[in-house]
């Protein structure tokens, strides 16, 4: 699992003073980018290969609103993977309390400048699977 921690801007927040809920995308985008980064994968060497990578599903469920200067963080962890899609499993942490302020499930396809779905070839899956082994190793 990956991790990040933030803080709520003021732009996030709504006319109710409550983070817009579509700012928590944005958060577990991040959350993500990070965890691939981890992995040592480059977002920027896929799409030179002429891999995308674009969101198929996404599940959230809101739980509790973060507000204005709450510090937060993001959990994120590789759920399933194969050479054709990755699903992450995703909370925001509301840090003044420890409340789940959101959780979800964002699934990703692997896809080449067509749209076509395709397959990652096996220097990338070997990097995802590393991730995947060690997010789901029970102790």
């Amino acid at each position: 699992m990956i991790t990040i921690r933030d803080r709520v801007r003021f732009v996030e927040t709504d006319t109710m003073g409550v983070v817009h809920h579509s700012k928590y995308l944005h958060w577990f985008e991040m959350g993500r980018a990070e965890l691939l980064r981890a992995a040592g994968i480059s977002l920027n060497e896929l799409m030179e290969e002429g891999i995308l990578f674009p969101i198929a599903e996404v599940d959230v469920k809101y739980k509790n609103s973060c507000v204005y200067d709450d510090e937060y963080e993001v959990q994120t962890s590789l759920a399933n993977v194969n050479r054709i899609k990755m699903e992450f499993e995703q909370r925001v942490i509301r840090l003044r309390d420890g409340a789940v302020a959101a959780e979800g499930l964002v699934r990703n396809v692997f896809t080449d400048k067509n749209g076509r779905v395709t397959r990652i070839s096996s220097k990338w899956m070997e990097r995802l699977q590393k991730i995947y082994e060690v997010d789901n190793t029970k102790e």
